[in-house]
């Protein structure tokens, strides 16, 4: 399918997404009152887990605010994401402090890792241990504080493979089976259907954390996927509901996050939405959100034109891998120029490059870029912005 049938497609699908949405609002509303536990706030049940949350939850990975932390639990939101790497190691301890003096069944903790992957397989290499995802666990719950968390995740999975790797799946058994992680799970942000499909063939996780969004050229394929994840009694937890926050690249109006998020709650099967805000106005607006999440038709309109913009968020269908002669792990790429452009997170994109194992030289040596990108990015002209990050001290970056 080219560029332009896609776009044809996808507003074809959109129409058919309402469709189904507005046929299964009973089933919308079920969910939603089996979930209900406080006020007017809509809860959602994650799952076999039992685990009540609001729609929307923080996800803390772009803030260093202690008090944003502390309004968004205040403002009737129940759990924080977080990860073992955010803000350069400091975000779990950051957040620990914030939760010292609060009753422990007040909020729900879930934090992730990864052992080193082969950027260009997704496999993990010869390092990837047991014993060095159990280290990473521990080290979590010192930075947090705590005795244990309700959701430890194995995080940034986007084979099957990997999803299956026998070394992690043990030190995650032993940390649920020792009281260190209520509740395990696994998170992808590619090739979301294949990791999906492994981890509920699995019968071992609780929870997926799945990108899903408007924008999304294979989101019928993600909401089966989800579907079916649900069905087996997982919990499902979406990330990047947003699609890149920008509309364009340049572009000073951002996605119309309202509608985003309300485009992904349509689905019945979605338990709760993580918010990357890192502003109280943004907090704000994501907290207006579980007042009415009922998707008007001017939001639809908008949705609509915003899904034919390739704007920042990279698919990750990986298309471009083996058209690049150095290849270079351009999906990894894209989102850290993401990162960058898109939610100002300018140690993120670094430190994920910095991971890549890049070779000195980038884009320079072609005349012309073979890469021929589906969402029409210029791929050179991005990656040779986003490297130049390698030449800024780490110090300097905040």
């Amino acid at each position: 399918m080219d560029r332009r049938d896609f776009i044809k497609s996808t507003a074809s699908g959109f129409s058919a997404f309402f469709f189904l949405a507005s046929s299964g609002r009973k089933e919308l509303e079920k969910s939603e009152q089996k979930g209900q536990t406080k006020g007017k706030m809509p809860y959602r049940t994650l799952g076999k887990t039992g685990i009540k949350l609001p729609l929307i939850n923080m996800g803390v990975m772009n803030s260093d605010n202690p008090a944003l932390v502390r309004a968004a639990l205040n403002g009737g939101m129940v759990l924080l994401d977080t990860a073992q790497t955010y803000q350069r190691g400091t975000n779990e301890a950051m957040i620990g402090e914030v939760l010292k003096d609060r009753p422990r069944d007040s909020y729900v903790i879930a934090t992730k890792a990864r052992l080193p992957v082969d950027q260009k397989t997704g496999r993990y290499t010869a390092g990837a241990t047991e014993e060095a995802f159990a280290q990473k666990i521990d080290t979590s719950l010192k930075n947090l504080g705590l005795d244990y968390v309700d959701i430890y995740y194995h995080h940034g999975v986007w084979v099957r493979e990997t999803a299956l790797y026998e070394p992690v799946l043990k030190a995650l058994e032993k940390a649920r089976k020792a009281g260190k992680a209520r509740f395990v799970g696994i998170t992808t942000h590619r090739n979301e259907p294949e990791v999906i499909q492994a981890a509920i063939d699995s019968k071992f996780y609780d929870v997926v954390l799945t990108t899903y969004n408007f924008k999304q050229k294979h989101y019928p394929e993600v909401r089966e996927a989800i579907a079916k994840a649900a069905a087996a009694g997982l919990s499902v937890v979406v990330m990047k509901a947003l699609g890149g926050r920008q509309l364009q690249e340049g572009a000073h109006k951002p996605i119309d996050s309202v509608a985003a998020f309300k485009w992904v709650l349509q689905d019945p099967n979605v338990h709760t939405i993580i918010a990357g805000f890192t502003t109280f106005d943004q907090m704000n607006l994501d907290l207006s959100v579980m007042k009415d999440p009922t998707l008007t038709k001017s939001e639809r309109i908008h949705l609509q034109k915003a899904a034919s913009v390739a704007g920042l968020y990279c698919q990750g269908c990986g298309q471009c891998l083996n058209q690049c002669p150095q290849h270079l792990p351009i999906p990894d790429l894209m989102r850290a120029y993401m990162y960058v452009h898109g939610y100002r997170n300018l140690s993120a994109a670094q430190d994920l490059i910095f991971s890549l194992t890049l070779p000195s030289r980038l884009c320079e040596d072609c005349s012309q870029c073979s890469v021929v990108c589906w969402s029409g990015f210029h791929v050179s002209e991005r990656i040779r912005d986003v490297v130049r990050l390698r030449e800024v001290p780490t110090e300097s970056i905040a």
